[in-house]
Formats: structure tokens, sequence, C-alpha cells
């Protein structure tokens, strides 16, 4: 399983961006759950936003609640994280994640529920 993220950069507070998380070997559709977690240097990383059942279920940070849109697109195999009204505390890398048939389940944004991790991208809002 790969995944590979994109579409991060620099932009400045109440701008928007719109992450991608590219997947192989790894089949998105509506058995799939998938998330979006970030970490800001000396953090912890945390959850962001999830999906399952092709995206009948959703989920969010309180943080980003109403601002942050997740999304998947199955022939394609990739998800997508939709961001508008950027805030600075809004950095860190962001980390595409994946989960497999394997491992305990602890919640749709708990780190430890996914098996399966990208490299990031770095998003910055200034």
């Amino acid at each position: 399983v790969q995944l590979v993220e994109s579409g991060g950069g620099s932009v400045q507070a109440g701008g928007s961006l719109r992450l991608s998380c590219a997947a192989s070997k790894y089949t998105v559709d509506t058995r799939s759950t998938m998330a979006w977690f970030r970490q800001a240097p000396g953090k912890e990383r945390e959850g962001v936003a999830a999906l399952q059942a092709g995206g009948v279920y959703t989920y969010y940070a309180d943080s980003v609640k109403g601002r942050f849109t997740i999304s998947q697109d199955n022939p394609k195999a990739f998800m997508y994280l939709q961001m508008n009204s950027l805030k600075p505390e809004d950095t860190a890398m962001y980390y595409c994640a994946a989960r497999g048939d394997r491992g305990a389940w602890y919640g749709p944004l708990e780190k430890a529920s996914y098996n399966y991790w990208g490299q990031g991208t770095q998003v910055t809002v200034s």
C-alpha cells in the first residue's frame, strides 16, 4: 500500500487549499476507512477528518468543523481534504492514513486505528 499526499503549500489566513491523497494497492470504496491527520512541530499527531462507507460517515475535529471537508473519489482511488478559511493554527504537516483489515479500532480520529500512512504534505498559513 502506498499513499501519496499533494496539494500543500503556503497561504494567507482566510485562504483555501485542497489536499489530495493518491492510494495505490489499496481499494478506495465503500468499505474503506481513510483519514487526514496533522502534526505541528512539537505537538502530537492529531486526527483532522475521517470518512467511512464511501463518505456516508464523516468525522471532523472540533477545530476544523465547518471549514474542512473530506471526500473520496472511488474510481480514481483518491481522497481529498478541502480546507477553507485557513488559520495560522492550521499550520502543520498533513498526513493521509488508511485502515487495513487488521488491528484494533480506537475511533475514526485516532492514529492507532490506521495501518498505512503517507509521507505528508506541508501546509503553512501566515
